[in-house]
């Protein structure tokens, strides 16, 4: 931990005014990505430097750096951090592999197209490993996709959803969004009630207002 803490701190210093576009320091904005896998931490001020270096800097692509940035940036899909990161690789790079081998079930998640994202997924389980926590920040994304747009659902398409899931880690899931379940298969994520919420709306007309509608009126 004190070697992530004296890294983020060099690394911070690399970010700040024209330092960030020094090809030089490229190398150490290289390892972090690494780095905040291992570590569950995440930087897109200095992954998307390290990407800007790429295209200022193409003969210095690493594919491997830029696999674990896309991995990592998948894990924030409740913000754009993985479309910046796409948007920033030029086409001939994101047909290789891997990249091309993340992109593809990244734009299935993004697409909310789970049952086939978790089949690709599987077909190259391998680029995951040493990316801690990665099913799981899934799992959280997948279910807040869930949660703000089915009343309910059946119990088989749920885990089919989150990869698979046995009967316990499915009611893991279910117990932290507060999901219950009847006797059949279905399961209740929120009712109609719940999910409206009223508003009251006010409007305010001076007199001032009143005036020049009264003139219009009599103009016409």
């Amino acid at each position: 931990m004190v070697m992530f803490e004296h890294m983020r701190e060099n690394v911070s210093k690399l970010l700040k005014g024209i330092k960030r576009y020094n090809p030089e320091n490229l190398a150490t904005l290289e390892c972090y990505p690494e780095t905040q896998a291992k570590e569950k931490a995440y930087s897109l001020e200095a992954n998307l430097a390290v990407l800007k270096l790429y295209q200022f800097n193409p003969a210095l692509f690493q594919t491997t750096v830029m696999a674990q940035i896309l991995l990592k940036a998948l894990t924030k899909l409740f913000h754009a951090d993985f479309t910046l990161c796409k948007c920033m690789i030029d086409q001939a790079h994101q047909e290789e592999w891997p990249i091309r081998q993340i992109l593809y079930p990244g734009d299935l998640l993004e697409t909310c197209r789970f049952q086939a994202f978790w089949q690709a997924l599987e077909e190259n389980t391998d680029l995951l490993e040493g990316i801690t926590d990665f099913e799981d920040s899934v799992h959280k994304f997948i279910c807040h996709v869930m949660d703000i747009t089915y009343q309910h659902t059946d119990r088989c398409l749920l885990s089919e959803m989150l990869g698979d899931l046995n009967d316990s880690q499915l009611k893991m899931w279910m117990s932290k969004y507060g999901w219950s379940a009847d006797k059949s298969v279905q399961i209740f994520i929120c009712t109609q009630e719940e999910s409206i919420k009223p508003k009251n709306i006010m409007e305010k007309i001076d007199f001032d207002s009143m005036s020049s509608i009264n003139i219009m009126a009599f103009s016409q």
